[in-house]
Parts: C-alpha cells; sequence; structure tokens
C-alpha cells in the first residue's frame, strides 16, 4: 500500500470514530450558544446599551461572566477543535458523494471550515486563559502593523476582498438553500424541515450581510489608511447600526444570527458527521 494510500486508510478510520463524531456534535451546541451571544450584543448595540465587542470573543468573555462560565467556555473550545478536526478529515478524504469539480469545492470549503472553527477555539483558549482575547482591537492592531509594511495596504485590501466575497458566499448558500444537503433531511418530521429551513436561510443570510460590511470596511481602512475601520464584525454592526433605520436593520440582522444559533441546535442532531 503506498504512503498515501495508508495515509488515506487512517484517516479515514480516524473520521469514523464514535467519539469525534459525539465531540463534533457536542461542538454544534457550543458554536450555537456563542452565535445566540453574539446576537444577544449585537441586539444591545442595536440600541447602544453594549459593553462589549459585538463579535464572537465578546460572546465567549460574555459566557465566561456566567456561572460556571470558565468550564463552559473551555467545553466550548474542545466541541470546536473536534469539529476542526472533523472538517479538516473531510477535507482530506471526505465528500465521497460527490465528484469531479463539486467534490474539489467541498474539500475546499471544508478546509475554510477548519479554520474558523479552530480560530474560534483559540479564541475560546485565550478567553479562558483571559489572555489578549480582545480580536477587534488584535485586527486593528494588525492592520495596521501590515499598513506601515511595503505593499501592506494591498494585503489588506485583498484580505477585505475575501472577507466581503465570503459574506456573499454565505448569502448564496442560505438563500439558495444549499446547506440541507448537509443534513439528515430523511429522519426529519415535515415541521422539523420547514424550521430547519427558514433557520438556516435566516441565518446564513445575516452572518453574510454581516461578514460582508466587514469586508467592505477593511477594504475602506485600507483605501483610507485608517485602521480603526478594520475591527471586524465589531465594526462592522457598529457602522450599520449608524445608518438610516440602522436600529431596525441591525435587529433583523441580530435576530438572523440568534436563527443560526438554534439551526446549529438541529445540526448538533442532523448534522451528516
Amino acid at each position: 500500500m503506498s504512503l498515501t494510500r495508508s495515509a488515506e486508510a487512517t484517516a479515514s478510520r480516524t473520521a469514523d470514530s464514535r467519539w469525534l463524531e459525539l465531540l463534533a456534535r457536542a461542538g454544534f451546541i457550543g458554536y450555537g450558544i456563542v452565535h445566540l451571544l453574539f446576537a444577544w450584543l449585537a441586539l444591545q448595540i442595536a440600541f447602544g446599551t453594549s459593553s462589549d465587542d459585538g463579535d464572537q470573543s465578546g460572546a465567549l468573555r460574555t459566557l465566561s461572566e456566567q456561572p460556571l462560565g470558565k468550564f463552559l467556555v473551555i467545553a466550548v473550545a474542545v466541541g470546536l477543535l473536534a469539529m476542526a478536526i472533523w472538517q479538516a478529515l473531510e477535507a482530506a478524504v471526505g465528500h465521497r458523494a460527490e465528484r469531479g469539480r463539486e467534490r474539489l469545492v467541498e474539500r475546499l470549503a471544508s478546509a475554510g471550515r477548519t479554520i474558523v472553527y479552530l480560530y474560534f477555539a483559540w479564541t475560546a483558549f485565550k478567553v479562558f486563559k483571559d489572555v489578549g482575547s480582545n480580536s477587534a482591537d488584535q485586527q486593528e492592531a494588525l492592520t495596521g502593523k501590515l499598513m506601515t509594511s511595503s505593499g501592506g495596504r494591498w494585503l489588506v485590501g485583498l484580505a477585505g476582498l475575501v472577507l466581503a466575497a465570503i459574506g456573499v458566499g454565505l448569502v448564496i448558500y442560505g438563500v439558495l438553500k444549499k446547506f440541507e444537503k448537509h443534513l439528515k433531511t430523511g429522519e426529519m418530521s415535515p415541521k422539523t424541515r420547514k424550521l430547519a429551513r427558514r433557520l438556516g436561510i435566516a441565518g446564513y443570510a445575516a452572518k453574510g450581510v454581516a461578514y460582508g460590511i466587514a469586508g467592505l470596511l477593511v477594504i475602506v481602512a485600507a483605501v483610507n489608511y485608517d485602521p480603526e475601520k478594520a475591527r471586524g464584525l465589531d465594526a462592522a454592526l457598529h457602522a450599520l447600526r449608524e445608518q438610516s433605520y440602522g436600529v431596525f436593520l441591525l435587529t433583523l440582522v441580530a435576530l438572523g444570527i440568534a436563527a443560526f444559533g438554534v439551526y446549529c441546535f438541529l445540526q448538533s442532531r442532523y448534522r451528516k458527521v
């Protein structure tokens, strides 16, 4: 057996691990809780009462301040790490039901999810350790540092374009209901399937709007040499609030993000893992 085939066989056996599946499903619950808290912070920004950053790190800090908060944060971190391992395996040897270009796209998407879940797991660990967990400040500082280097503004602008493209992709992914193919819809009752569809559409669309605005702000930061605008989702939510009907629009986005949080709970039961 070649080295490549041996590695694929090992990865496949790992992917079939019952413990990995259970941890990944638990990770969806933690991911849902984070998004519900994220939605709560977005609502606070909408009505001018927020005391923390409107992003996932702010949500994790909010969670850490609750009774047993530290334990919950590290549990979320473990679950997200399991989700990252699962998606890394999917990127390596998964999505065998698809063929050709479609399988390549799905594997690349899994690679992207791996990075996202690893980032959030690392953020949760930093919140647990109380070490520099403010991602908005970190993004602003990194942007400012990049802009002082040769070609740095181009890199920042490119990052903004990628983030904006991700936002557009999330909206399309939700509106076209592409998420349904990853669910065990055959095990759902008609009411549950209808609920999952509505939550998925609203959730992915809301996340897409938030990421899209964040990407545009990063591009503006690069063009205007203004790192303060490159504060990720926190800046995006504040920018949305400042628009006409901003409170109403931001409230809709917050409700959509909350819908995604509830959708994550359904994924913990019905996602194909």
